[in-house]
C-alpha cells in the first residue's frame, strides 16, 4: 500500500456543468450528514412516506406505485422494462438519440421483442408519427425519451398517452434529465410508466432512481404469467417495503433517502412552475451568450431542452482541448458528445442547483477567453 492513498480526501472544487452529475445543493449535503436510522425504524419509515409523497408531487401524479429504486437512472430504466414486459412481449422504441437506443439494448437482454423506429438524432417524434408506429407494430409498451441527454432535445408528450391507449399500448418515458427541471405532467399526459435519476435536475447525488407506475401499468405487471426476472428490481416486492406492508426487501441507503427527501423539499419550496421557469430563463440567457461568441446550439429553439444545451463545436476547434482547459484553468466541467455526436458538440448541463446565472456567466467568460 502506498502512502498517497492515506491522505485526506480533497477533490478539486469543480463547477459541474456537464450532463451529470450536477451540483448538489448545500442543504442536501447537510442532510446527508444526518445520523443513520435502521431501515425499519418508525422514524425512518415516516421519512420514506414523506419522500414518496414529494415524489408524487414532482412527477405530478397520484400513482400509488411511486418510489425510488436503489441505483442510478439506468436502474430505473431496467426496473421499468423488466417489470412491464415479459420475455417475448413487444416493446416499441422511438429512437432519436443514445438513450433510446439504450432502452432497446436493456430490453433485448431481458428477452423482450424490440421494434425500433428511428429519426435523426435530436428530431422529436410528432403525434402522427408516433401513432403510425404504434398502429403498425401493436406493442405492449411504447417508449420515448422525454429529455434526450445525448442531443439536448425535449420530446413533446401531450396526447401521446391517449394515442398509446387507443391502440392498446402502455406509454413509457425516460425523464432522467427532465424531472424537476422542465414541465412534466405524468397523469395529465397519460403516461403509464416513467423513470428518472436523482443527480440531474433534483440537485442530489446519484444513487436512487425515482419510478412511477400507473394503475393501468401496474395491472399489467400483476397479470404477468411469471414474475420479473430481476429480483432486486421487482416493483411489487419493492412496494411491499415502501408501501404499507413494510416487508424487508433490501437495506436501502438511508443517506440517499435523506438527500432525496431534502432535494424534493427544495423543489416543492421553489414551486414546480417557478423551477421550470428558472431553467428556461437560464437556458435562454446561456444561448444569448453563445450567440455573442458565434457559437450555435445543436437543437432548434422549439425543441431545445432547457436543462441541457448541446453546443456545436466550431470548425477547426479541438473540443477535447477546450474541455481540458475549462477543467484545469477554470475548474469547470462540461461534457463531450456521445454516439453519433461524438466530437461534434459540447453538452452543457443547466440542471437543478447548477442552473444559476452566475455559473453561466462564468462559463461564457471562460469560453470567450479560451476560444479567442
Amino acid at each position: 500500500m502506498t502512502l498517497d492513498i492515506l491522505t485526506d480526501l480533497n477533490p478539486s472544487p469543480r463547477l459541474l456543468l456537464g450532463p451529470g452529475p450536477s451540483a448538489v445543493h448545500p442543504r442536501v449535503l447537510r442532510a446527508m450528514s444526518t445520523p443513520l436510522l435502521g431501515y425499519m425504524d418508525p422514524e425512518f419509515l415516516k421519512l420514506m412516506d414523506e419522500t414518496v409523497a414529494l415524489l408524487r408531487h414532482t412527477f405530478q401524479t397520484a400513482n400509488t406505485l411511486t418510489l425510488p429504486v436503489s441505483g442510478t437512472g439506468m436502474a430505473g430504466m431496467e426496473t421499468v422494462l423488466a417489470n412491464l414486459l415479459a420475455p417475448g412481449e413487444k416493446l416499441l422504441v422511438c429512437s432519436a438519440g443514445y438513450f433510446a437506443n439504450r432502452q432497446e439494448e436493456v430490453a433485448r437482454r431481458h428477452g423482450i421483442e424490440v421494434v425500433r423506429v428511428d429519426k435523426p438524432w435530436g428530431r422529436p417524434f410528432s403525434a402522427a408519427e408516433f401513432e403510425a408506429a404504434v398502429q403498425q407494430h401493436r406493442p405492449k409498451v411504447a417508449a420515448l425519451v422525454h429529455a434526450e441527454t445525448s442531443t439536448g432535445a425535449v420530446q413533446p408528450l401531450e396526447g401521446f398517452g391517449d394515442i398509446a391507449h387507443r391502440h392498446g399500448a402502455l406509454l413509457l418515458i425516460d425523464t432522467v434529465t427532465s424531472l424537476g427541471g422542465v414541465p412534466l405532467k405524468i397523469d395529465e399526459w397519460g403516461v403509464d410508466a416513467a423513470y428518472s435519476g436523482t443527480q440531474k435536475c433534483l440537485g442530489c447525488p446519484p444513487g436512487l432512481a425515482p419510478v412511477t407506475i400507473s394503475d393501468r401499468a401496474r395491472a399489467a405487471i400483476q397479470a404477468r404469467p411469471t414474475p420479473p426476472d430481476a429480483w432486486y428490481f421487482d416493483l411489487e416486492l419493492l412496494y411491499k417495503y415502501w408501501g404499507p406492508d413494510r416487508a424487508y426487501h433490501h437495506t436501502v441507503s438511508g443517506t440517499l433517502v435523506y438527500a432525496l427527501r431534502e432535494g424534493l423539499r427544495l423543489v416543492a419550496e421553489e414551486g414546480l412552475e417557478n423551477r421550470w421557469t428558472r431553467h428556461a430563463a437560464n437556458a435562454d440567457y446561456f444561448c444569448q451568450g453563445l450567440a455573442e461568441l458565434d457559437l450555435t446550439p445543436y437543437i432548434e429553439p422549439a425543441h431545445r431542452l432547457p436543462s441541457l444545451i448541446t453546443v456545436r463545436v466550431p470548425n477547426g476547434v479541438d473540443e477535447a482541448a477546450v474541455r481540458a482547459k475549462l477543467r484545469d484553468i477554470y475548474n469547470l466541467e462540461i461534457g463531450a458528445g456521445i454516439g453519433s455526436l461524438k466530437g461534434q458538440v459540447w453538452r452543457v448541463g443547466l440542471m437543478g442547483y447548477s442552473s444559476r446565472r452566475e455559473n453561466l456567466t462564468l462559463l461564457l467568460g471562460a469560453l470567450r477567453e479560451i476560444l479567442k
